[in-house]
């Protein structure tokens, strides 16, 4: 088996506050192989952002990984210097940002902000700039002639695009995505993401793409890693989150978004809210809103679990989980 391009192991993040330590990332391991789409869904404030500040290393105080380990091509990026992450950011891997508006320069055209890429990382002449600039403008479907343009000409999938086009720059075999959908309508949603597919399909790189929207990640990704509260609540393939949801965490988000094939059914959501990082239930986190409770959930926390080829972190499957370990 071919070694995964990225291997995050227990990653931890911590931010200070003025109730203490809060941890809104906790002992988060996954992988992604070259060319693959994972994507990480949850309620907002499970830390899917912060999951991926840390692993792409934007973090800044009062957020610190305290824990673990990010290898990218061997090396651990979380030791890594300021002028060494420089080095490999957006030439290896590159982030799109989820709000296009605010992560663009509203001062400068989206010429100059290519050029200022380009340049940082050596001494592209002008004749390199523009030409890279219009080729990365016409992978993700724009007129080079809006080279010229400012931010605010844009529309909101024009300026989405646009990032994608930053990010592609250098050709990275790494796109994190941080809910780049999330402020467009359904229509340019479905345009970006189907011109994302087709651009990893084509240039071969791999994404980590995080969004709330379960419909998204249906469609296009290969794996998908549920998160709950800082921690990983299940990890399986696409085909099988969908066919199979483990967590009653999972089978609560497919309940909340509507389906278009099927019978109809009623929208039942999960009931109360995500619990408080700096302050959090015993046992299971998901406990307190549980439809599967059970009184241990109170008092054991439970592991991921090997199950049937995913991983679920409830004690649902401790039985199954040991079985599947004395026949290994």
């Amino acid at each position: 088996m071919a070694e995964p391009l990225l291997e995050v192991d227990d990653l931890t993040v911590e931010y200070a506050t003025d109730a203490g330590e809060t941890r809104a990332v906790d002992g988060v391991s996954f992988t992604v192989g070259a060319g693959e789409f994972l994507g990480i869904v949850g309620e907002s404030g499970c830390g899917k952002t912060t999951l991926l500040f840390a692993v792409a290393q934007l973090l800044s105080p009062p957020g610190e990984v305290v824990g673990g380990k990010v290898m990218f091509h061997g090396r651990d990026m979380v030791r890594l210097s300021g002028g060494e992450l420089r080095s490999i950011r957006w030439r290896d891997y590159s982030i799109v940002m989820q709000s296009a508006m605010n992560a663009l320069n509203p001062m400068k055209s989206i010429g100059a902000q290519f050029k200022d890429t380009l340049q940082a990382h050596g001494d592209a002449s002008a004749n390199d700039v523009r030409r890279r600039s219009t080729e990365v403008m016409s992978l993700v479907g724009i007129d080079p002639a809006h080279l010229q343009s400012y931010p605010h000409q844009l529309s909101g999938g024009m300026r989405q695009r646009a990032m994608i086009a930053m990010a592609l720059l250098y050709t990275p075999q790494l796109v994190i995505m941080d809910e780049p959908t999330s402020a467009l309508d359904v229509v340019a949603q479905q345009s970006l993401m189907s011109k994302i597919k087709e651009l990893q399909r084509n240039l071969g790189f791999a994404v980590i793409f995080v969004t709330h929207d379960m419909s998204v990640v249906s469609r296009y990704s290969d794996r998908v890693l549920v998160m709950y509260a800082g921690q990983v609540a299940e990890a399986a393939s696409t085909e099988a989150i969908f066919d199979r949801p483990l967590h009653p965490y999972t089978r609560g988000l497919m309940t909340a978004f509507p389906s278009l094939r099927g019978p109809r059914r009623e929208l039942t959501g999960i009931p109360g809210s995500p619990p408080d990082l700096a302050r959090p239930p015993s046992g299971c986190r998901f406990h307190p809103r549980c439809p599967d409770v059970m009184p241990a959930c109170l008092e054991r926390e439970p592991e991921l679990y090997p199950v049937d080829g995913a991983e679920v972190r409830c004690l649902l499957y401790t039985e199954r989980a040991e079985q599947a370990r004395q026949t290994v």
